[in-house]
C-alpha cells in the first residue's frame, strides 16, 4: 500500500509539473514541421484578401480599437466583464464595422465573451466579428535608459507575443502581470483572429538610441522574415521580433497570420526638411520596407499607422494657405539631416494632394496619400479619431478637427471626413480610436493641474484624452443629477445654497460637473457668481467687474449673454500662470509673483501648442493658447433634439440659468476627495489640500454692497463612482454613414 501510495503520488505531482509546464511556461513537445500550414488572410500586392468558401476575396478592415477602462477602475484592473463584452460586440458590429482591436493581452472573460458571441451568430450564419491583437511594451521600459536590444524590451516582447499565441489558442493559464490580463485560456479563439499589430507608437529616442548604439546589429534572416541591406537596428529587431512570432505560431499551431508593426508619424520612414525636422524634433525613422517576408509566410505583412489629423502635422508646416499664383502650393527646403539613406517626403507627393474636391487644404490628406503610395504593402490606419472633452490639446488649421472641443455631432462628422480621407488616399482599411471613454486617462496639457493616482475615480471633462470614446460614461446609476438644459423640475428646496433680493442659487454636483441653478434675471444684463474654494488665496474685490465680496474670492462666473460669459480666476489662483508661462511667454511667474490678495482675475486658459526652442519658421507663434473658460450656451441633455454636449449652461424659460462647470476649471486636482490646488507660490508649484465647503454669492452689475457669500458643503465620494452607459450621438452618425458605403 505504502509503495502505491508513493507511485500516486509521483503521478500526480508529474502531472501537475507536465499541465504547469503546458498550460503555465508554454512548454511543449516539438514534433517537427506541420503536415499542413494554413492562413485564411494573405496579402496580395497593396490588398488584403480573406479567403472565403475557397476563394480569395478583398477584405477591407473596418474596425474600432478598444481598451481595457471602465470608470472606477485602472485599465491594469481589467474589470470588464463578460456580459459587457457581450453587449459591446453588438454594439460594435451594429456600428458597421467588422473588426476590434485589442492592445495587449486581456484578462479571459475577454477572450470567453469574444469565443461566445461569435459562436452565437456563426451557428445562425451571421458574420463573426474579426480581431486584430496587439502587444504591448510595457512603458516603463520603452520610457526608460534601455535601449530596444534590453532583454526587458526585445525578449519580453518576443515572450509576451508567443504567450498571446497560445492564449487565442486556448493553451494558456497566465497569472496577472504587469500589463497583462489574468485567468485561464481554454477558448480557441484563432478562427476569427485576422492579424498582429506587434509593439507600440515607439518613442523617437529610444529607436534613436538603439540604432546608434548598435550600428553593427543592422540585419537579420529568418525562415518567415528577413532585412534588406538598408534595414537599421531597431528594424532588426523587429524583424526578428516577427519571424518568432510566425515561426512559433507555424510550428506548434500549423496557421499563420497578418502581421505589422506599429507606427506613427514621430518615427514615420521620411525624412524631412531640416525646418520641419527642428520645429517637430523628428529624430527616429521606422520603415518596414526594409523588412521583407519569403515565400514560407502565406498570410503576409502590412503597415500600420496611428495617424491623427492635428499632430504631427508636419505638412502644414510646409505649406502655404494662399496660392494666387498658380505655382506650386508647397514650400520646400533644401536641407536635410539624412540625405543619403532617408527618405525624402516630398518624393511621394504631389501638390494636388493638399486639396480636397472642394478645393480646401487638407494636409490629412496628403500625408496618407505619401504614406499610401510609398508603400509597396497594404497601408491600415489603425488609429484616427477625435476627441469629445471639453478640453483641447491640438488644433488642426485646415480642416477643424481638433484634438477637444468638439461635440458628439462633430466628431461623428471628423470620422467619416477622416475614414474618407483614409480610402481615398488607397489605404486598404482603418481602426476608428476608440470605443469607450476612458476616466484614467491623462493629456500633456491637463495632467499638471491634476492627482494622476485618482484618475480613475472622476470624469475630467477638461482632459480631452479621456474622451474618444463612442460609447461615454455618464455619471449616475441612470441618469445624470442635472441636465443644463433650462428644465428647472430636477431642482428641490434642499438644493438651495443662497438666496437673497437679486435671486437664488441651488447647486448640487456628481462625478463630472458642479451644476448650478441661478433663479434671477440673467437675460437683462450681465450677473455674477463669485465662488470661495482655497482657504489660502483670494481677493474681497475683482477689479475686471468693480465687485466686492465678504469673503477672499477665487474665481467669478460671469453670465453675459450668450456669446459674453465666462469663468476668470484670481491671478495668483491661476494654474497656467504657475505652470506655463515658462514655456509660453517666457517668464519666471515665481520672481515677482501676484499678491495673495491682489483684485486681478485672469480668463482661464490651455496651452495647445509649445514650439521646441530654436524653431525656424518666425511666422509660427512659439505658442497657442485658448480661452477654455468661456462658456457655451446650449442644451447638454443627451435626450434633447438639440443636443449640445459641450454647453456649459442653459437659460431658463423665466429668465434664470443652470450651469454646468467641470471640476478641474475650479482647480479641483480630485473631486472624489475634494483635493484642490494649494498656493502655488507657498510650493513652487501644484501641491492639493482638501476642502469640505466652497462659498457663493450672486451679484449684478449695479452691485454697490459687498456681496454676501454662502457655503456648500463638499463630501467626496472615494472609489464608489457611480456612471451609466450611452452611446454617443458620433456613433448613431458613423453607423448610418457607414451602412450606406
Amino acid at each position: 500500500m505504502k509503495k502505491f501510495i508513493i507511485a500516486v503520488c509521483i503521478l500526480v505531482v508529474a502531472a501537475f509539473g507536465a499541465w504547469y509546464a503546458y498550460f503555465h511556461l508554454g512548454i511543449y513537445v516539438d514534433v517537427g514541421e506541420p503536415d499542413e500550414v494554413s492562413s485564411f488572410m494573405t496579402v496580395e500586392g497593396d490588398e488584403i484578401l480573406m479567403e472565403r468558401d475557397g476563394a480569395w476575396e478583398e477584405f477591407e478592415i473596418r474596425g474600432v480599437n478598444m481598451g481595457v477602462g471602465i470608470p472606477g477602475e485602472w485599465a491594469t484592473d481589467y474589470a470588464i466583464d463578460h456580459d459587457t463584452y457581450m453587449r459591446w460586440f453588438e454594439y460594435i458590429q451594429e456600428l458597421g464595422a467588422n473588426t476590434v482591436r485589442v492592445y495587449t493581452i486581456q484578462a479571459d472573460d475577454f477572450y470567453n465573451a469574444f469565443y461566445d458571441y461569435n459562436t452565437a451568430r456563426v451557428s445562425v450564419g451571421e458574420e463573426p466579428l474579426w480581431l486584430i491583437h496587439g502587444v504591448w511594451v510595457n512603458d516603463y521600459v520603452q520610457f526608460s535608459h534601455r535601449d530596444a536590444y534590453d532583454p526587458d524590451f526585445m525578449q519580453t516582447l518576443i515572450d509576451d507575443s508567443k504567450t498571446l499565441v497560445d492564449i487565442l489558442h486556448g493553451n494558456r493559464n497566465l497569472s496577472l502581470g504587469y500589463g497583462h490580463g489574468s485567468g485561464s485560456y481554454r477558448r480557441d479563439v484563432s478562427d476569427w483572429v485576422i492579424g498582429y499589430i506587434l509593439g507600440v507608437e515607439w518613442e523617437d529616442v529610444t529607436v534613436a538610441y538603439t540604432d546608434n548604439k548598435y550600428p553593427e546589429r543592422n540585419s537579420y534572416r529568418g525562415e518567415y522574415m528577413y532585412t534588406t541591406s538598408e534595414a537599421s537596428p531597431f528594424e532588426a529587431l523587429l524583424c526578428e521580433v516577427g519571424d518568432s512570432v510566425i515561426a512559433y505560431e507555424t510550428e506548434r499551431y500549423g496557421e499563420q497570420r497578418l502581421v505589422a508593426f506599429s507606427n506613427w508619424p514621430t518615427t514615420d520612414p521620411f525624412v524631412y526638411t531640416a525646418d520641419i525636422t527642428a520645429h517637430f524634433m523628428k529624430c527616429a525613422c521606422v520603415d518596414v520596407e526594409h523588412i521583407k517576408t519569403t515565400d514560407a509566410f502565406l498570410a503576409g505583412q502590412f503597415a500600420s499607422y496611428h495617424v491623427y489629423p492635428y499632430y504631427p502635422d508636419y505638412l502644414n508646416f510646409k505649406i502655404s494657405p494662399i496660392v494666387d499664383d498658380g505655382g506650386s502650393a508647397l514650400d520646400m527646403g533644401t536641407y536635410y539631416f539624412d540625405t543619403e539613406t532617408g527618405v525624402k517626403f516630398e518624393d511621394y507627393l504631389e501638390d494636388t494632394d493638399y486639396y480636397d474636391a472642394e478645393g480646401d487644404i487638407n494636409t490629412y490628406h496628403a500625408y496618407l496619400s505619401m504614406l499610401e503610395r510609398y508603400h509597396t504593402m497594404p497601408v491600415i490606419i489603425s488609429e484616427y479619431g477625435v476627441s469629445t472633452g471639453r478640453g483641447m490639446a491640438q488644433r488642426d488649421a485646415n480642416t477643424g478637427r481638433n484634438q477637444g472641443h468638439m461635440t458628439e455631432q462633430e466628431q461623428g462628422q471628423a470620422a467619416i471626413e477622416c475614414y474618407e480621407d483614409i480610402m481615398d488616399s488607397g489605404c486598404d482599411g482603418s481602426i476608428i480610436f476608440t470605443w469607450q471613454d476612458e476616466w484614467f486617462k491623462r493629456t500633456w496639457n491637463t495632467m499638471a493641474n491634476v492627482d494622476l493616482d485618482r484618475t480613475p475615480y472622476w470624469s475630467d471633462y477638461q482632459t480631452n484624452e479621456q474622451y474618444f470614446g463612442l460609447l461615454a460614461f455618464d455619471p449616475g446609476e441612470v441618469e445624470s443629477v442635472s441636465y443644463t438644459d433650462g428644465d428647472i423640475s430636477e431642482w428641490a428646496e434642499g438644493d438651495l445654497v443662497w438666496s437673497g433680493e437679486n435671486g437664488s442659487i441651488y447647486m448640487k454636483y456628481d462625478e463630472k460637473f458642479v451644476y448650478f441653478y441661478v433663479d434671477a434675471d440673467a437675460r437683462s444684463g450681465p450677473i455674477y457668481i463669485p465662488i470661495d474654494t482655497t482657504p489660502k488665496t483670494g481677493t474681497t474685490y475683482c477689479e475686471n467687474y468693480g465687485l466686492s465680496f465678504e469673503r477672499p474670492v477665487d474665481f467669478v462666473i460671469c453670465i453675459d449673454g450668450e456669446d459674453n460669459s465666462r469663468v476668470v480666476v484670481q491671478e495668483r489662483y491661476d494654474a497656467f500662470r504657475a505652470m506655463f508661462y515658462p514655456s509660453t511667454v517666457m517668464i519666471d511667474p515665481y520672481v515677482n509673483e501676484p499678491d495673495t490678495d491682489t483684485p486681478v482675475f485672469n480668463p482661464i486658459n490651455l496651452v495647445l501648442q509649445l514650439l521646441p526652442e530654436g524653431s525656424s519658421n518666425p511666422d509660427i507663434e512659439a505658442y497657442d493658447v485658448y480661452e477654455t473658460g468661456k462658456l457655451r450656451c446650449g442644451v447638454a441633455n443627451p435626450e434633447a433634439d438639440n443636443f449640445d454636449s459641450l454647453a456649459d449652461f442653459c437659460f431658463t424659460p423665466d429668465g434664470g440659468v443652470e450651469i454646468r462647470l467641470p471640476w478641474q476649471m475650479l482647480n479641483f486636482a480630485d473631486p472624489s476627495q475634494m483635493s484642490i490646488h494649494d498656493d502655488y507660490y507657498e510650493n513652487y508649484g501644484i501641491e492639493y489640500i482638501q476642502i469640505d465647503e466652497m462659498y457663493v454669492g450672486l451679484a449684478t452689475a449695479s452691485e454697490d454692497t459687498r456681496v454676501r457669500m454662502s457655503a456648500f458643503a463638499l463630501e467626496g465620494w472615494g472609489n464608489d463612482v457611480t456612471y451609466h452607459e450611452r452611446l454617443k450621438e458620433s456613433y448613431y452618425i458613423l453607423q448610418e454613414y457607414w451602412a450606406e458605403n
